[in-house]
């Protein structure tokens, strides 16, 4: 993708993502390197334009057509390519866009965007594709989100909740919270503006009920939030023991490739090593830590501390040894640096002799080498996570996917509690305390983009690509 660095120099010192949808902008959609077609996007009031200046002929609103693409200055030719025209409001900016299906490579799209711009088309910054789209009404700005979250997706679980999201899921529950402020909101102004009504004032009752119910509709969404930060980065599962305790050929073995060093030499993992496996319904990530042991290794003893940093996030520990002693040394090691479910695992089952030592049965006996026991170890592990309560909200499928959706449902939260203290109280106005419930409507408003500020949209959109 082009750098943002590349997207600013190429625009006048007072443009910023401030500007609005006067000129039209152009951007290469595909990522950079070598393949075999690239995809050229141009929006705005002059798209067509730009495209007659390439030598583009008539286009059919949302046809494919091949056509030749000229450089605007001397005719020479760019490229046979594919051009698809749609007109606005009915596209993805809501504006005129025009996508221009290139052959890949370095050369012919770096061309053709150059040719766009000395059409008169000046380049896209991050995400601004996607802004005039919420601007424009075409989505709102958690769909938009969805939309560079779908981009970022490492897991399908990832993949799949935003998905849910862009379809609008989060958006119609962050509404509906909305709806429910405002009809506090009516119910308070009826009873501050009509109080002589045949019907009679509110019952005071009634609007403490509301009030309470939606502190518990904001909670309820708030609990969400861990949920879908597992979704985003797999469940923390730490792989933890001695020195040489096949720790890393494990980690190895789960993963199906070889990312830990394998040694025979003690202290070998200085520092974690992550990794996450994509799994239904829950990715998981491993990771590889450093040996448990007293060392005077000043590097050692640094991976030791970053170990038992992440024994402190783990959702699950995999207690590892290569005996039965190791692996009991272990379990009483990790109970206190974690409040994860602890796992033992017998790690090197293909080397244990005839009538060696037993394990008992709760345990998982585990060959890296072979392969013995690791399908029963994902399995348990996958129990494990399921029984995390922590990991299952009342509302699963829509979930608070960034800090700017916790933050706004925090604010709404306080202002209606501080509401409802003022109502029970009773010793102010009913006009003063319906003033929080106008700052938690506004809060959560804004999350949507119903309401909004244009540094809100700065700071969302400047995390997307160029070109999207």
């Amino acid at each position: 993708m082009t750098s943002s660095t590349d997207a600013l120099t190429a625009l006048p010192p007072s443009a910023s993502l401030l500007s609005g949808g006067a000129d039209t902008i152009v951007a290469r959609a595909t990522a950079e390197g070598r393949g075999a077609l690239a995809i050229i996007r141009l929006s705005g009031p002059r798209a067509f334009t730009v495209a007659h200046a390439l030598g583009i002929g008539t286009l059919s609103p949302r046809i494919a057509t091949r056509v030749t693409l000229r450089e605007p200055v001397n005719g020479q030719a760019l490229d046979d390519a594919i051009a698809t025209y749609f007109v606005g409001p009915h596209s993805y900016t809501g504006e005129d866009v025009l996508e221009l299906s290139t052959h890949g490579g370095h050369v012919v799209p770096s061309t053709v965007l150059g040719a766009c711009i000395a059409a008169g088309a000046r380049l896209a910054l991050p995400g601004e594709f996607s802004r005039r789209a919420v601007v424009n009404g075409r989505m709102d700005l958690l769909q938009a989100e969805a939309v560079a979250d779908l981009i970022d997706a490492r897991t399908s679980a990832m993949q799949q909740q935003a998905l849910a999201q862009l379809d609008g899921g989060l958006s119609r529950r962050f509404l509906a919270l909305r709806d429910e402020v405002i009809l506090l909101e009516a119910l308070l102004a009826y009873d501050i503006d009509f109080p002589g009504e045949d019907d009679g004032p509110i019952e005071r009752g009634r609007i403490t009920d509301g009030a309470v119910s939606l502190l518990a509709s904001l909670d309820a969404l708030s609990a969400t939030a861990p949920r879908a930060t597992i979704l985003r980065e797999g469940a923390f599962v730490v792989i933890a023991g001695p020195p040489n305790a096949g720790k890393s050929s494990l980690f190895n073995a789960l993963l199906g490739e070889s990312r830990a060093l394998v040694t025979p030499i003690a202290g070998t993992t200085r520092d974690a090593i992550e990794a996450v496996l994509d799994r239904r319904p829950t990715p998981l990530r491993f990771v590889d830590t450093a040996g448990l042991r007293d060392t005077d290794d000043v590097i050692e003893k640094l991976g030791i501390e970053v170990s038992t940093r992440y024994l402190a996030n783990a959702r699950v520990v995999l207690a590892c040894g290569s005996t039965v002693d190791e692996v009991e040394r272990t379990i009483n090691a990790m109970a206190s640096h974690t409040g994860g479910a602890i796992i033992p695992v017998y790690t090197k089952a293909d080397t244990r002799a005839r009538g060696a030592e037993q394990t008992p049965e709760s345990w998982q006996t585990v060959s890296a080498e072979s392969g013995v026991g690791l399908a029963v170890l994902l399995a348990t592990i996958d129990a494990a996570v399921a029984t995390d309560t922590a990991l299952t909200p009342p509302f699963a499928e829509t979930m608070l996917t960034r800090e700017r959706h916790r933050v706004g449902i925090t604010q709404a939260r306080d202002e209606i509690a501080q509401f409802l203290a003022g109502w029970r109280s009773d010793a102010l106005p009913a006009t003063v305390v319906a003033v929080h419930l106008q700052e938690a409507r506004d809060a959560l408003a804004s999350v949507v983009g119903v309401i909004g500020t244009d540094d809100v949209l700065d700071r969302v959109f400047r995390e997307f690509c160029i070109g999207k």
